[in-house]
């Protein structure tokens, strides 16, 4: 019997976060456009969903960020959504409709970018391409991050999922945590350097001796931007933004991150203007 499809519930920062892309989004395709030099540019969404949510603040149904890219003028010259869920495949199918420009797959994102999507957006083919890497929680592969940096022609959306990785992976004792988080937390971050980076040795003695303590929110992801700067290789990583749920507690940092100064410039403003308004 097959299950009955339930469309995602998506909370307040969630939903600014689809406004700050789609934002961003339009400015890139508008400076794309406008370039002398004529580009063919795509806009990748590694998360696509099912193309709409439900809001948990007004029981509403909203648009997903498939569809807002899709609403953007004027438009990207091609569309390319990932999603490994078969029924949200279906239903942002129905929604999108047939399109030449559009798109979609079901699998595993990591490999259909690496194998797929991100080959068509190669510097040295006058190719650029705007990225959402917008996961509930450690799902992105470094190897992913740093492929994207390297290639200097596409730029990313990258949600940190800082709640995950405290909950499953930065525990009060690290000797806790389970090997399958630690195989996570490898993948995503790239190595096992994050047990150096991420701890610190407590200046207080206890009973037991020295306890490592976990760096506080801000610190992780201010190791995690010069990261993406120092080993991913690009060139601007502007301050992250911090959204926060209903309690006040940081859920997720979304990260700009790309080699272009006038992006990292419009990012920087339009995460200025939304600063105040990723929580309750």
């Amino acid at each position: 019997m097959q299950q009955e499809f339930r469309h995602d519930e998506i909370g307040y920062w969630t939903e600014i976060k689809h406004q700050i892309i789609k934002e961003y989004a339009k400015a890139y395709s508008i400076i794309m456009s406008a370039q002398k030099v004529h580009f063919h540019y795509l806009y990748i969404d590694a998360f696509a969903g099912s193309g709409t949510h439900k809001s948990k603040g007004t029981g509403e149904f909203v648009l997903g960020s498939p569809l807002h890219a899709l609403n953007v003028d004027p438009p990207f010259h091609e569309y390319h959504f990932i999603e490994l869920r078969p029924q949200k495949v279906e239903s942002l199918e129905k929604l999108v409709g047939p399109r030449s420009d559009v798109k979609i797959y079901l699998g595993d994102c990591n490999k259909i970018l690496l194998e797929s999507v991100l080959p068509l957006a190669r510097r040295e083919d006058y190719s650029r391409a705007l990225c959402v890497l917008d996961p509930y929680g450690m799902h992105i592969d470094w190897e992913v991050v740093q492929k994207i940096g390297l290639m200097k022609s596409v730029e990313i959306f990258l949600n940190f999922p800082i709640m995950d990785i405290n909950m499953n992976v930065l525990k009060h004792r690290p000797e806790k945590v389970l090997p399958t988080q630690i195989e996570r937390m490898n993948r995503f971050w790239g190595d096992g350097s994050w047990r150096d980076e991420l701890y610190s040795l407590s200046p207080q003695m206890s009973i037991f001796g020295e306890e490592e303590v976990k760096v506080r929110n801000e610190q992780v992801a201010e190791v995690f931007r010069r990261r993406l700067i120092e080993v991913a290789g690009f060139l601007n990583v502007p301050q992250p933004l911090p959204m926060r749920n209903s309690i006040n507690s940081i859920v997720y940092y979304l990260f700009f991150a790309s080699h272009n100064d006038t992006g990292n410039k419009i990012v920087s403003y339009i995460f200025n203007n939304f600063k105040d308004r990723t929580g309750f």
